[in-house]
């Protein structure tokens, strides 16, 4: 079915847009398993909103992916079932995404009061649980931290004492570095803040990314609309 030259151009716009959405896609996909695998090292009390929000994002990030699959095999094929199912989900993805927005917003607070909860009670594990102890040395060095909300923090921890810390608190870590410490061969700053921010600056930009491709969301469905529209006139000719 030969198709007019504006139907040619909203043909190449929907590609463009949909490229769009699969970089958006996997981009959603890589923030939300970032953020669970951090929550999962910390948070480990079941499910609440703050840790359910990554996995949301996860399987929407997935699912916009399989759409736009969706879509682009609709425009190539220009077949009018495939196109309308495209716009349809597209819309449904457009509202869990505003959705997804407001609650990452919402809970970016609970999930720093939950993280600190369970990052202080793992502590507590930190000499007597080699795994606990691991989990907590990988943290405090890939995040340049040390406790909860500093390095004092581990005075208060049975088998630590007041000077001493983990050697993952070192800025350059080496064995025993820990005993003994001189405060400025150590990282003070707690290890929630830190985190919390990095989580929240993760959740907040999925929040603005998800708000700002839901206009370009929009601009998709129109043309796929349009597309529509231009199939079915198509099959009324014919």
């Amino acid at each position: 079915m030969a198709m007019e030259g504006g139907m040619k151009c909203v043909k190449f716009l929907l590609y463009v847009l949909l490229l769009a959405f699969c970089a958006f896609a996997v981009g959603l996909i890589v923030v939300g398993v970032k953020v669970q695998l951090v929550l999962n090292q910390t948070i480990t009390h079941g499910a609440t909103p703050g840790t359910l929000l990554p996995v949301v994002i996860i399987v929407v990030g997935a699912f916009l992916f399989l759409v736009a699959f969706v879509g682009c095999c609709g425009a190539c094929k220009e077949n009018y079932c495939l196109m309308m199912t495209f716009a349809i989900f597209l819309t449904l993805i457009m509202l869990v995404e505003v959705a997804v927005a407001i609650a990452g917003y919402v809970f970016k607070d609970k999930v720093k009061t939950e993280f600190n909860k369970n990052f202080q009670q793992q502590m507590q594990n930190y000499p007597k649980n080699n795994g606990t102890a691991s989990l907590l040395d990988k943290m405090q060095e890939e995040f340049n931290c040390c406790g909860a909300a500093n390095y004092t923090d581990w005075e208060n921890i049975p088998g630590m004492g007041k000077d001493r810390v983990p050697d993952s608190c070192c800025i350059n870590v080496t064995a025993r570095c820990g005993t003994d410490f001189d405060l400025r061969a150590i990282n003070t700053q707690g290890c929630v803040e830190k985190i919390g921010m990095w989580l929240r600056e993760n959740v907040l930009l999925v929040a603005a990314a998800a708000l700002g491709i839901a206009f370009v969301e929009v601009l998709g469905i129109v043309f796929a609309c349009c597309l529509v529209k231009s199939i079915r006139s198509g099959y009324e000719v014919m």
